[in-house]
Parts: structure tokens; sequence; C-alpha cells
């Protein structure tokens, strides 16, 4: 390769390095101001640049929202495809809340932003619209999960269980971010108790053995 070609390549390496650090310091004055009351001065403050540099990359606070939000929904659902497996769905009920609960909420715990941008009353419109398309996603491989597990329930009934776990543990997680050490283990604890409590009359607490067919 030569030098004038390199040169494109390592410009555009710099402006990706740049928009990573950038989003960075987003999440972080997203989470400590919310969205409503944060500005590009303060995300450019944070990220120790001027606001013209961001400005190169973004041209208002929505667009840096919707950037953030698109790649933090990404990667939840790099999340839920590695948790909503045949192979989780057969395991003791404990086993299998841990399976699933546990990559989520080190995920949430991990980007705080996330929660902090979807409930914000201002946050634009296409970051809603993303975490409403992941909402049902989830929710689809919960119910292909319990369908799995316990292929007898009647699909009404097995979406109910799905939706209303589903909020349980929407509930519970707040919580658990809002924590930190002890505390957030303690909430993690009551709340993997709590849906254990639930689901256990509907889906029994050992492991499961039968042929089952794949999650969708």
């Amino acid at each position: 390769m030569t030098e004038a070609e390199e040169r494109p390549r390592k410009r555009q390496a710099r402006g990706e390095r740049r928009v990573a650090q950038l989003l960075r310091a987003a999440a972080s004055v997203f989470c400590a101001e919310g969205y409503t009351a944060s500005s590009t001065n303060a995300i450019a403050r944070e990220a120790g640049v001027s606001p013209g540099t961001l400005y190169q990359f973004f041209p208002n606070k929505e667009a840096i929202a919707v950037e953030l939000g698109s790649r933090l929904v990404a990667e939840m659902e790099a999340t839920h495809g590695r948790v909503f497996t045949v192979e989780n769905a057969l395991l003791p009920l404990d086993e299998l809340i841990d399976a699933v609960a546990d990559p989520f909420i080190e995920f949430n715990c991990a980007n705080p932003a996330f929660l902090a941008l979807i409930k914000g009353p201002d946050a634009p419109g296409k970051v809603a619209e993303g975490h409403d398309e992941l909402h049902a996603a989830l929710l689809t491989r919960l119910n292909g999960l319990l369908a799995v597990r316990e292929p007898d329930l009647h699909p009404d009934d097995r979406d109910q269980l799905a939706q209303m776990s589903f909020a349980m543990f929407k509930a519970g997680l707040d919580l658990v971010v809002q924590h930190e050490g002890e505390q957030r283990e303690w909430y993690v604890r009551e709340v993997k108790a709590m849906l254990y409590r639930y689901l256990e009359p509907h889906l029994g607490a050992g492991a499961v053995t039968r042929n089952a067919v794949p999650a969708p």
C-alpha cells in the first residue's frame, strides 16, 4: 500500500477513535444529568475536546443519542442471542434464571446509559423505536424458551407468562443498576428469587429431559 493510500485509512481510524471517545463521554453525561438536561457542550467537556471538534462528527445531541442508542441496542441483541437457547431452557430452574438474567444484569450495570436513554421523556424517537423493537424481540425469544421448557402450556398462557416475567425483571433491574456492591448483590438475589417463586409452579424446579425443538 502506498503512502497516499495509507493516509485515508489513518484518518478513518482516528475518526473512529474520536467517535468512540465522544460516545463514551455522552454515556457518562446522560447518566449523570439525564438526556433532557444534557448538552453538547457538556459532552465535549467530558470528552476533553472543543465543541467545534464534536460538531465535526455529530450535528447535535440527538444524533449522538441515536448513535449511542443504536450501538447499545446492537450489543444487547448480541447478548440475548447467547442466552435464549435450548440448552438453557432445559436447565434446573435456578440455573436457567442465572443463565438468562446474569448477562442482562451485567450488560445494564456496565452500560447504565442504556436505561438512562430509554427512560428519558424527551429521548429521540429513533432511540425509542430501537428499544421497542428490542423489547419485542426479547419477548419473542423468551416465549420460545418457555415453549421449549414447557410445550404443554397454552400459547396464551405462555405469552402472559413471558410478559409478566419480563415486566418483573425490568422492574428489579432498575433497582439493581441504581445500587453498587453488597446492596446490588442483594437486589440481584431478590430479583432472581422473585422470578423463581413466580415461575416454579408453571415450569417446575428440576432439569428437563425431552426432545425439544429449538427456540425461535
